[in-house]
């Protein structure tokens, strides 16, 4: 089979945390092949130049995990000519509204309540657990969707580290990554220019001191312990990655195989 040529990661100005899946290794041998499956975070901002360089890579669909309060927030994403765009929401805009009004409103008493002594990443554990065990109807049709059409595809939420990251993640246990391998790609939303820009009401400088930085890092860190409770969730609740794939989202043996052909070399 011919190797396939690694893409260079561009430099998007109003796109963050872009980056194309591909090289990654199964554990039979074989490599998630480039130019197929993508990540991101929000399109909305994405400058004239972005949206050319993404219409250059012939995606057939976007899935756009934000929820409603999302998209008010950030805006839609930009459109591309001849791609489908697919917004499944993973999280309920209702649940913790308060509590990311307090993450861009609340003063440091407020924020020491809500986020400090771990408080703030046993949130995002709760998280993750809550979307895989929750959200088992939108990670089948994503994956039904992918082993049917959906190829080229971007995956992308807000920040391109939780929703995104699970979404990701979950493709790749059904391709049948090397989970060290998946780990580290998620870990890969730490770097510094792909890091989600912090937005708070307050302009002022002690909005963004180095206290309120530290107890909003767990929200805005992709951590390995995050990524690790969404797994031991899988193993939790199914038994096992494939009991989750056959029993959570419905793949069967034959949809499981041609999503493996569809994106692996």
């Amino acid at each position: 089979m011919t190797q396939q040529i690694p893409s260079t990661e561009p430099e998007l100005a109003g796109v963050r945390n872009f980056r194309d899946v591909g090289g990654l290794p199964t554990e039979d041998g074989r490599q998630v092949r480039y130019g197929q499956l993508f990540r991101s975070g929000h399109l909305a901002h994405a400058t004239e130049e972005d949206a050319a360089f993404l219409a250059s890579l012939g995606l057939h669909t976007i899935f756009d995990f934000r929820n409603a309060s999302d998209q008010k927030l950030e805006g839609p994403d930009v459109e591309l000519p001849g791609v489908r765009n697919v917004n499944l929401p993973l999280t309920d805009p209702a649940d913790g509204a308060e509590f990311w009004k307090m993450v861009r409103d609340g003063d440091l008493d407020q924020l020491r309540a809500i986020l400090s002594d771990g408080k703030g990443a046993n949130r995002m554990i709760v998280s993750y657990r809550t979307i895989i065990k929750e959200r088992t109807a939108e990670h089948s049709r994503v994956l039904h969707a992918l082993a049917e059409d959906s190829v080229p595809a971007l995956m992308h939420c807000a920040a391109g580290k939780d929703r995104a990251g699970l979404s990701i993640a979950v493709t790749l246990l059904a391709l049948g990554v090397e989970r060290d391998a998946i780990i580290a790609d998620y870990l890969e939303s730490n770097a510094a220019h792909r890091r989600y820009k912090v937005h708070r009401s307050s302009t002022s400088a002690s909005a963004y001191s180095p206290e309120v930085m530290e107890l909003l890092s767990p929200l805005f860190d992709a951590r390995a312990a995050y990524l690790t409770a969404a797994f031991e969730t899988i193993e939790e609740t199914w038994g096992g990655v494939d009991a989750y794939l056959k029993q959570g989202l419905g793949m069967t043996p034959e949809l499981r195989e041609r999503l493996r052909e569809r994106l692996l070399d």
